[in-house]
């Protein structure tokens, strides 16, 4: 028998209950507000009873030590489950979820009771997002294109079966080469696009006609430069946007600093520890010139269309694993010959392109013992701001005067403070 005080098995059974709660009233919410004919089988009751009853089940089979009384009530409840579904089926509706939530809730209360109340509170809060989802999820599938789902499957499936293969190791070989991890390169290839992914995910599930800012930070996300070309070829005909324009550009341009970050911590916390004082005084800089620009236009919004890639399409994740095996290697090369400058110099030319691939190969070249944390740091700084200055860039060459100008000081602030605490600090 697990060995659990009496208020232990009163706090597993509250979870449970709690669990079961939540997801009914969900439920009956979802199920009144679509003003739906018939009955629903399970509201907030039956779902807190069913939640009850995994816990007992849990209980009275641990207090008899066997499994049987447990098999039983699961077994009568999908019984139940089973019966509700043809009703339903005969009445002419044939979805499963709410079936399917009740058996996840009978489960959830079985876990909560044997002590795995993080995994029974993850499932309960999990059950009830996707749930809530219902109507965004169908909107996202409906903005995929077939060439979207082609992309996600085959960079999924060659991740899978590819990624566990390859040899998770450098090899005995003269310098810089000797830095080169197959299985690493990789790793981070199916990282970036990951994160890539999420930004362009939630942008395809709020879609365009949420405005100009928000395009602007969920783009951020999967694209900063994608945003930055968009938004800078609009604000051609469209002047009188600047303002917006420059708002949506310097918030993609504040959430790539944090993007940097969150992608280095995933393979060198210690570095990313560091990362945050210079990255995050940049990011503060740039969100508080978005408050300023925000202000000057207060909520004027206007419908936007940035175009993103599938981050997970096959042909750029490949070109991605080229190049951060190039910058690893230039970055090698350039400390073997210049020392700490050349990683700096690497930094600059390597941000121009891509601030993910120079970030990542310090973080993989400071885990290694190669370059010192503090060069990592400032390497990778250098690296976000030659990135945002490339950025700025395209804004000189192809953007609108008024754009120019609304960017302008936000733009040399951000540097200026990324640079000057990364090296002051």
């Amino acid at each position: 028998m697990i060995d659990v005080t009496t208020t232990q098995v009163f706090a597993r059974f509250g979870l449970a209950l709690v669990i079961g709660l939540l997801i009914g009233i969900q439920r009956q919410y979802s199920f009144d507000d679509a003003d739906e004919g018939g009955g629903l089988f399970a509201g907030v009751r039956t779902f807190g009873l069913i939640a009850l009853i995994g816990a007992t089940a849990a209980f009275v089979a641990d207090l008899l030590d066997s499994q049987a009384p447990f098999i039983v009530l699961v077994a009568i409840v999908g019984a139940f489950l089973t019966v509700t579904y043809f009703v339903d089926a005969w009445r002419g509706d044939v979805g499963l979820t709410t079936e399917m939530a009740a058996l996840l809730v009978l489960l959830a209360g079985a876990l909560a009771y044997t002590g795995q109340m993080a995994i029974a509170s993850g499932i309960g809060v999990a059950t009830a997002v996707l749930l809530s989802l219902k109507f965004e999820m169908r909107r996202f599938v409906t903005a995929l294109t077939p060439d979207d789902v082609a992309a996600t499957l085959k960079l999924a499936f060659i991740s899978v079966i590819i990624l566990p293969v390859l040899p998770n190791q450098t090899y005995d070989v003269p310098s810089p080469f000797n830095v080169l991890n197959p299985f690493k390169i990789w790793l981070l290839v199916v990282l970036i696009s990951g994160i890539s992914f999420v930004g362009y995910v939630l942008t395809k599930l709020v879609g365009a006609e949420r405005g100009i800012a928000l395009t602007g930070l969920l783009g951020g996300l999967a694209s900063s430069t994608a945003v930055t070309l968009s938004f800078t070829e609009r604000s051609q005909g469209n002047e009188d946007l600047a303002r917006p324009f420059a708002l949506a550009v310097m918030l993609a341009w504040t959430v790539m600093f944090g993007r940097v970050v969150i992608a280095v911590a995933a393979v060198n916390q210690e570095l990313a520890s560091e990362l945050w004082v210079p990255m995050g005084a940049a990011m503060a800089v740039g969100a508080l010139y978005c408050v300023i620009l925000y202000l000057q236009y207060r909520q004027r919004t206007t419908s936007s269309e940035v175009q993103l890639s599938n981050p997970f399409e096959l042909g750029p994740a490949i070109k991605f694993g080229l190049l951060f095996a190039t910058v690893l290697l230039v970055a090698k090369l350039a400390q073997d010959l210049f020392s700490t400058a050349g990683i700096y110099i690497a930094a600059v030319v390597s941000g121009l392109a891509d601030a993910d691939a120079i970030a990542l190969s310090m973080a993989q070249l400071q885990a290694d013992g190669s370059i010192e944390l503090s060069t990592a740091t400032r390497a990778s700084v250098i690296a976000a701001v030659a990135n945002t200055f490339a950025k700025g860039g395209i804004v000189l060459a192809g953007g609108a005067i008024a754009l120019r100008n609304a960017l302008f000081p936000g733009f040399v602030a951000m540097m200026v403070v990324g640079v000057a605490v990364a090296f002051l600090v």
